[in-house]
């Protein structure tokens, strides 16, 4: 076997084994760039509710009256009035609004979003641990298949025809983009945490020793 089939031969079962896992990171990977437009792992899920009304008293005793009637899992962690009649009950994540005397009640509960949370997940690595190790092996599997699929074709179409100029394009495009949106005229250094922005001010010009933020 030479090694150019050799080359094929690892390309080809790579890809097979990082196709499931790939898929994953990419349907995430677009979700997950458009954060500042939505939330891509959880969505809002609002339910309205009637109910008896409840005379207006102290808030306590009210809450308590809310709690039963809602058919609510125990006593909230917080209560909220902001008038005599309204009522906010806060709850570990989600919360309920309720008008006591015109018997109408709102409740707020963050709902994951179907497969999305999911994916993301596993993308951001929040399980940590072991799923870091696996993450990792991916990263090199993808790698492993830059690099063969560079030279499962030969001639005209392999790296020695357009794939070099393929190729090519494909590691100007970061380099391109870092230039255009970290580097400004007149900067000392990249754009980013402070530098470039402020008339290219040096590390530890203006800073005092008063300990962190608060």
């Amino acid at each position: 076997m030479n090694w150019r089939k050799l080359n094929n031969v690892l390309h080809r079962d790579l890809g097979y084994l990082a196709a499931g896992l790939t898929l994953v990171y990419a349907i995430s990977g677009v979700a997950l760039n458009h954060r500042h437009q939505w939330n891509p792992s959880w969505k809002l899920v609002v339910e309205e509710r009637t109910f008896a009304p409840v005379p207006v008293s102290d808030r306590e005793t009210m809450a308590a009256a809310l709690v039963e009637r809602l058919g609510l899992p125990g006593p909230p962690k917080s209560s909220f009035r902001s008038a005599p009649h309204l009522v906010e009950l806060f709850y570990e994540g989600w919360s309920v609004k309720a008008d006591a005397t015109a018997g109408t009640a709102t409740i707020e509960r963050p709902r994951g979003r179907f497969a999305l949370r999911e994916m993301n997940f596993l993308h951001l690595n929040e399980p940590k641990g072991l799923w870091t190790w696996a993450a990792d092996v991916y990263a090199v599997v993808l790698a492993l298949l830059a690099v063969t699929g560079l030279f499962v074709l030969k001639g005209k179409n392999g790296l020695a025809g357009r794939g070099k100029w393929l190729a090519g394009l494909g590691v100007l495009l970061p380099i391109l983009a870092l230039f255009l949106l970290l580097w400004r005229p007149g900067d000392s250094g990249p754009r980013g945490e402070g530098e470039g922005n402020g008339g290219g001010r040096h590390r530890g010009e203006g800073r005092t020793e008063a300990g962190p933020e608060r």
